[in-house]
């Protein structure tokens, strides 16, 4: 099948004929059926607006798993970062008699003595898990930028931080978004 030129009636084939499957291939790794469902109902949006410029040298189903099983990866990863995020969040929210605020309110005001580009960089990085490459094609610089910002975000952070705070930097650093 030429895959370049799909139409929908090749879509639908392709879908039926493998959805079952690549649900299964996505449940293994995330572990939620409606997660599975949505990643792979993902997979074929994304087939079907990259299918032009497409050239899959394998068989298409070889192609779908391997497209799958990175998109559920992301899944989890993107799940992760979500459930770490509600736990600093609620954390940080709740009165914990043994909390020290100071500890956190020192966090806060290290991340916001970063450069707003470099804290947009490093809150893109950090909570949305963007790449560095889609930081640097959202923001429009290279890579290397990004990169560079990164490593500075962090020299900073951990020159300023105590060895105490160093631990929480990565977690903590996710609740600059709701500054």
């Amino acid at each position: 099948m030429n895959h370049k030129n799909t139409n929908t009636s090749e879509i639908e084939q392709l879908f039926v004929e493998h959805f079952a499957f690549l649900c299964l291939v996505s449940f293994t790794i995330v572990k939620d059926k409606d997660i599975a469902r949505d990643v792979v109902q993902d997979f074929f949006i994304s087939y079907w607006q990259k299918r032009k410029v497409l050239s899959i040298k394998i068989s298409f189903q070889a192609y779908a798993v391997r497209a799958v099983k990175n998109l559920s990866l992301i899944a989890v990863k993107n799940s992760y970062k979500k459930q770490s995020l509600d736990v600093v969040l609620n954390y940080h929210a709740a009165e914990v008699p043994f909390d020290k605020p100071k500890k956190y309110d020192k966090l806060w005001e290290l991340l916001n003595q970063l450069p707003h580009s470099r804290k947009e960089i490093f809150i893109a990085f950090v909570v949305h898990g963007q790449s560095y490459a889609e930081i640097a094609e959202l923001n429009g610089i290279s890579i290397n930028t990004v990169k560079t910002q990164m490593k500075r975000a962090y020299a900073f952070l951990r020159s300023k931080a105590n060895e105490n705070d160093i631990v929480y930097i990565y977690l903590c650093s996710v609740i600059t978004v709701f500054p």
